[in-house]
């Protein structure tokens, strides 16, 4: 069968798929739902609505003839999650002194050095078993590498690209472990981070230094606030595309363990990089929704959607308790627990949480506003609750590699690595200290605390819980008396609901002081490219006036997914092309060669078959 031919048999069962198959790539938020979840209140909870990716649609094109009173309003901040990218680099590839040129170049020395012919002959039978044996599989290893290192970054891009364009958030954040080893090079540190903006989050940027100012160590103590109105993208009437928020493209970078290590090995210069490349790993500011009088469940008297005015960021306003607000706070919790290797450092983030409860956050009992927490170490809970279990390790003896010319990059008894946040620092710095809460029921507002969620990474497999003040533990005997208390904090499985506005069944009851912590799957391709939709608003009905929030998460599949689909349309386009110049050859110079000899062939045959066939016909005489 000629060339021609075949592809000509082939393209009609690759085009097809290939081009379905790229549809399906590049669509994939569509066909896998990855949607904000639509609002919800208690005034509109009867009403039929319809499905998220209708209301998603919408953002794109305009749909006529369609009631438009069945939609559900967009939430004012819709929040892209995203975790544990890891890029890897140069820690991943072989030792630069085993390159195969480099290799080869030491083989012909070793020959080269041999002094008799015996010995050549040994240094080039050693040399060419090395090199068969060791140095091609190794170099064909880094090569494969290295292409998968490319080939991983516009994986991820793909993932970053199509949910931004299809969502449309109106923020976005990375909860740590930008990239994979926080004991590369400063260089190599720098490449990494090239990549990360120039390839995965191409388009994105760093939040300024003028907004995360309240992570500066020589604000501690003073009122500094960062406030800024919520920016409304409200698509118009006549089906026009909303206008762009401020914080559309800026990520919300969080410092994670593979970017600047744990307590106990983190130094001032990890610290300084990641500031510099990603922006501050300790800051929070406060976004105020004014459309309080007109909230997004309601529409002004010409009918027409409510707008907020954007403003830029204030630094050292005040805040109004009864205006909404969503409390935005980035911590680097990777230095709560002890040893620490550097106590300035670890200060540094004390003194920052200090100064988030006692200056810039709003009165437990004040329900109209609304803290989100994100940070990179999710919270205690036992064992069972979650994949990852508590866990720590220390290191056992000082840095063996310090000379006097290199410092030590950490010391025996230091923090080397761990699972989850302490009980001490979960429970007294985190939920009893930013969120206020507390089992004691005679403590303010119930012990409630101020109402918000917690987005965590680093546990790759991700996690859903909520922790709660068990109050129905049996008071001790306190001879000493201490003041045992008669509760302590649990944790447990956010159950799953029936609906996706009903309320879920929580173990407890009513009024047990509670909050919600999501730990997001990682968008690595291992673990299927995951990333959550955080959608949040404010319900103004009377019976209500609190934040509501609901979150949801899609994958887009391994990464092989990713390779095997364009891997198919390049063959495809490169086949497509072959056969495209194969048909404009026969057309202007006939066929090739091999065909032509091929169709004299056959003529030749068929002649001698008729001529043997008539010579049978003819009668016997």
């Amino acid at each position: 069968m000629s060339l021609p031919t075949t592809l000509r048999r082939l393209l009609p069962i690759l085009l097809p798929i290939s081009i379905s198959s790229m549809v399906y790539l590049y669509l994939y938020p569509i066909f896998h739902g990855c949607n904000f979840p639509p609002t919800a209140s208690t005034a509109s909870s009867n009403l039929h609505s319809a499905p998220p990716i209708l209301n998603t649609l919408r953002q794109h094109v305009d749909i006529p003839h369609l009631d438009t009173s069945q939609y559900t309003p967009r939430a004012p901040f819709r929040l892209l999650v995203l975790a544990d990218p890891q890029l890897e680099g140069d820690s991943s590839l072989p030792n630069p002194n085993n390159r195969l040129l480099k290799r080869l170049a030491n083989h012909w020395v070793a020959i080269t050095a041999a002094e008799t012919w015996p010995g050549v002959l040994f240094a080039a039978q050693q040399s060419v078993r090395d090199t068969l044996l060791l140095d091609i599989p190794r170099s064909l290893r880094a090569t494969r590498k290295r292409i998968d290192l490319f080939g991983n970054d516009f994986y991820l891009a793909h993932i970053y690209r199509s949910l931004h364009w299809w969502s449309k958030p109106t923020h976005v954040t990375v909860l740590g472990d930008l990239i994979g080893s926080q004991w590369v090079t400063d260089g190599e540190f720098e490449w990494r981070a090239w990549r990360y903006w120039n390839r995965v989050f191409r388009g994105g940027v760093r939040v300024d230094d003028e907004i995360t100012v309240t992570g500066r160590e020589d604000v501690h103590g003073k009122d500094v606030k960062v406030v800024e109105d919520l920016v409304l993208d409200v698509q118009g009437e006549d089906g026009s595309s909303p206008s762009s928020g401020p914080w559309e493209n800026r990520i919300i970078n969080v410092a994670g363990n593979h970017d600047v290590g744990y307590a106990g090995d983190i130094t001032d210069v990890r610290m300084e990089r990641f500031d510099k490349a990603f922006g501050r790993a300790n800051w929070d500011m406060r976004f105020q929704y004014r459309a309080i009088a007109r909230d997004n469940f309601t529409t002004t008297p010409d009918g027409t959607d409510p707008t907020t005015i954007p403003t830029t960021p204030v630094v050292g306003a005040s805040s109004i308790t009864n205006t909404p607000s969503i409390h935005v706070i980035v911590l680097n919790s990777l230095l709560l627990d002890t040893p620490a290797f550097y106590p300035s450092i670890q200060k540094h983030t004390y003194d920052f949480i200090n100064d988030v409860i006692q200056r810039r956050s709003h009165p437990v009992e004040d329900r109209s506003t609304f803290t989100l927490l994100l940070t990179h170490l999710p919270l205690h809970k036992r064992q069972g609750v979650c994949i990852d279990a508590p866990f720590f390790r220390f290191y056992d003896q000082d840095d063996p590699r310090a000379t006097e010319d290199q410092p030590p990059r950490f010391k025996a008894g230091g923090l080397r690595e761990q699972n989850h946040l302490s009980e001490h620092a979960s429970h007294n710095g985190i939920l009893q200290g930013l969120f206020g809460m507390s089992g004691n029921p005679h403590a303010v507002a119930g012990g409630m605390g101020r109402k918000g969620l917690v987005l965590t990474g680093h546990d790759h497999v991700g996690c859903d819980v909520v922790h709660y003040a068990n109050r129905s533990v049996t008071p001790l005997d306190d001879p000493e008396g201490d003041m045992v208390p008669s509760w302590s904090w649990a944790a447990m499985r956010y159950p799953r609901r029936g609906s996706s506005h009903s309320s879920p069944l929580l173990p407890f009851p009513d009024g047990t002081p509670n909050i919600r912590e999501v730990t997001l799957r990682s968008m690595m391709g291992a673990y299927g490219g995951n990333a959550g939709f955080l959608s949040l608003w404010f319900d103004s009905n009377p019976s209500v006036q609190e934040w509501k929030y609901e979150i949801s998460t899609c994958r887009l599949g391994v990464q092989h997914i990713w390779w095997a689909i364009h891997i198919l349309g390049i063959l495809t386009a490169v086949l497509l092309v072959a056969s495209a110049s194969l048909s404009v050859w026969v057309r202007l110079f006939g066929g090739p060669a091999s065909e032509v000899a091929l169709g004299s062939k056959a003529k030749g045959n068929k002649g001698e078959f008729i001529d043997n066939k008539a010579e049978k016909m003819v009668p016997k005489t």
